[in-house]
């Protein structure tokens, strides 16, 4: 906009500063750069999107968090786990603390408290019956492990199958994933999800693709440092919802909560694992995808 048009236009820019203003500061505000399929009421949905490449500057088309979400006798945990950056957690240390200790009830009480994890990637969204207003749009897709076993799998290909290995993120050489979502024991499942064969993005030109890729969001800032509480303030903060003292040994046995007043619940978006927590996550892992499970928390929290 020209100096001239701001002047000419000022009534109008402060409408519109007033409307983005008033929506900032609504509690819950939904992030419209994300997009999740829709479900009908059964908790079954379909879409077909393409991940997308990794964005300029960054090498990696994605990113992946861990997080923890549970409730103890002080209120709610729902916290990004510093493990993401590499660097110690209060949680992953006590959970190994009580993991090593060999007692089957503490071993039960790690398996409520363990990491979850979630993916970040740039998507188009080549098909979404239920909101058919984003078809043709970039959006920021979060997705759990299963979802990204799968991108593994068309990474890797199978030789007895014959199929050879793709990138699914590149446009010209990758392939449109069939997003299925069924309700499965209460959770929703993504087993039946598949990638079509290769194929350049809806056929397109190199032109509008370079227009695909210039409407990708950065990922890195999705787990920056500054989407992360210091050491202190988790160890804090933990201490508050197990009920104990900084100093208070591990409880002998787990308790059971009772239902009590939710934390406000940040609305930022929530490398390897070492042997101990990976075992943990092994020992207690669901079918579960880490977005709906990190919502369904949070939705909890709410509602305490």
């Amino acid at each position: 906009m020209s100096f001239s048009s701001l002047k000419k236009n000022k009534a109008s820019v402060f409408s519109q500063l007033q409307k983005q203003l008033e929506q900032s500061t609504k509690v819950g505000t939904v992030d419209e750069r994300f997009w999740r399929p829709t479900t009908d009421k059964a908790g079954n949905g379909f879409a077909i999107i393409r991940f997308l490449p990794a964005v300029e500057g960054e090498d990696m088309p994605f990113v992946k968090m861990y997080s923890h979400a549970f409730q103890g006798t002080g209120g709610w945990y729902i916290e990004n786990s510093l493990t993401t950056l590499g660097q110690n957690d209060p949680l992953g240390e006590y959970n190994r603390e009580l993991w090593n200790s060999g007692d089957e009830s503490l071993k039960e009480q790690v398996r409520k408290q363990k990491r979850k994890l979630q993916y970040y990637s740039n998507v188009y969204i080549v098909k979404d019956p239920g909101n058919p207003d984003n078809e043709g749009k970039v959006f920021l897709f979060r997705y759990g492990k299963k979802i990204h076993d799968k991108v593994m799998d068309a990474v890797n290909g199978d030789q007895l199958e014959g199929r050879d290995g793709i990138n699914p993120f590149d446009f010209w050489t990758g392939a449109d994933f069939k997003l299925r979502v069924k309700k499965v024991a209460g959770y929703p499942n993504y087993d039946s999800s598949e990638f079509a064969p290769p194929a350049t993005l809806e056929d397109l030109d190199d032109a509008q693709l370079e227009s695909i890729w210039n409407r990708s969001h950065g990922l890195s800032a999705l787990v920056a440092a500054d989407q992360f509480k210091s050491y202190d303030q988790l160890k804090n903060r933990l201490d508050l919802v197990l009920g104990r003292t900084s100093s208070a040994p591990a409880p002998s046995a787990p308790t059971q909560p009772a239902p009590v007043a939710a934390p406000n619940v940040s609305a930022k978006p929530v490398f390897e694992p070492t042997p101990v927590e990976e075992s943990v996550s092994k020992a207690g892992e669901t079918t579960d995808e880490g977005d709906d499970v990190m919502d369904y928390f949070k939705k909890l929290a709410e509602e305490g």
